[in-house]
């Protein structure tokens, strides 16, 4: 019988050195993001050379380079990492439901105003997961849920990203917000087409919530852009608001939180059907724990029913 020649092959760690210097194309930088010493890093992406007999990165005096070679090797390190990873996740979602950890994003319009929810339901039903919260706003945290840095999302939906699944929580309204000598202030019944002629303040961009307040005015009719002034978030427009900036549009369980930081606010309520807006959780599309996350998300239509939103049934 003839035995021939086994070829070496890359281990983990130096495909995890590679793709973290992929991702950063600095030495410094990726020994950082993985936890390496700089020494042993640039030593693994050397004995990935070796072991592939090709040459990955162009090294310069200021700064690193991937070969075109590297390019090509950098997307299929990058998937093999990913394979090994949802190899663990599935293990462990086998070895014992709600435990180990869950690396949840919420973007910035919803984490002040429910996480108290969350993080109470977990610590009392789930004392055994490891919940880690990572605030970021909708691009980046999809971009995290696909490249399998994050595991779970709370935010607005819909995404219509192709390989995501939502598990839809609730719908709630939007409210107008307003200085105390706004004719609007306090009043119940506003027709959308009253957003037409007002001056509205709205989030920076990358928001999501910007972006559904800017299709409520195109849905009343208004094209032009209706925005002079912008902030980084939900605290200091409702102060811009305060200061006789304009007006807002705040989701109701934001209300209680950010009208409570002043006494020169009122807030008008909007005639039926109320612009509103869908909060979901989002996974990725057949993830190992999807049967967990689906019953993470029942138990959370539960708890917020307290919340001045409309919880929805989970086939919504």
């Amino acid at each position: 019988m003839t035995v021939g020649n086994k070829r070496r092959q890359p281990s983990l760690a130096q495909l995890r050195a590679f793709a973290a210097v992929a991702e950063h194309l600095h030495f410094r930088d990726a020994a950082g993001a993985i936890g390496m010493s700089q020494p042993a890093l640039s030593g693994s992406v050397s004995a990935l050379e070796e072991t592939l007999g090709v040459t990955l990165l162009e090294r310069t005096t200021r700064k690193v380079l991937l070969s075109p070679e590297g390019e090509r090797i950098a997307v299929r390190a990058k998937a093999v990492l990913a394979e090994v990873g949802a190899l663990m996740e599935e293990a462990e979602a086998v070895r014992a439901p709600f435990t180990g950890v869950l690396r949840l994003g919420v973007i910035p319009t919803v984490a002040p105003y429910l996480l108290p929810t969350v993080l109470r339901l977990v610590h009392e039903r789930y004392p055994h997961l490891d919940l880690q919260v990572h605030e970021e706003q909708t691009a980046s945290l999809l971009d995290g849920l696909t490249s399998g840095r994050l595991d779970l999302l709370l935010l607005a939906v819909p995404l219509g990203v192709p390989g995501v699944a939502e598990l839809p929580l609730f719908d709630e309204d939007f409210v107008l917000v307003t200085p105390l000598d706004h004719p609007l202030g306090g009043r119940e019944g506003i027709p959308r087409e009253a957003l037409r002629e007002l001056n509205l303040l709205l989030l920076d961009e990358g928001h999501c919530l910007r972006d559904q307040a800017l299709d409520i005015c195109r849905e009343a009719g208004r094209e032009d852009a209706p925005v002079t002034t912008t902030a980084a978030g939900l605290s200091t427009l409702v102060q811009l608001v305060a200061g006789g900036l304009g007006v807002t549009l705040l989701p109701r369980t934001a209300l209680k939180v950010e009208i409570s930081r002043s006494s020169q606010l009122l807030t008008g309520y909007f005639t039926d059907p109320a612009p509103t807006r869908r909060v979901a959780l989002a996974m990725r599309a057949g993830a190992a724990r999807g049967a967990e996350y689906e019953e993470l998300a029942a138990a959370l239509r539960q708890a917020l029913r307290p919340l001045p939103v409309r919880v929805l049934d989970q086939d919504a």
